[in-house]
């Protein structure tokens, strides 16, 4: 990924996964109780997935870029 615009957009994109993906794990493993969600093993994988999806994210933004010749 070479132009900054696409890598300013990957990491707030990763960084918004990251948050959504956190939230829903702390409701699935009930340590955030008050809602539907709560205790549901569903949204504690699910969770954890698009967290890390949102790690990749950021990874892939953060990456420097090759250099070519």
């Amino acid at each position: 990924m070479s132009s900054r615009p696409a890598r300013i957009v990957t990491i707030v994109v990763g960084v918004l996964a990251l948050l959504i993906g956190g939230v829903w794990t702390a409701q699935g493993s009930n340590l955030m109780p008050g809602s539907g969600m709560s205790g549901q093993r569903q949204w504690l994988v699910i969770g954890l997935v698009v967290a890390i999806v949102g790690v990749l994210l950021l990874v892939r933004g953060f990456r420097r870029p090759r250099t070519t010749r």
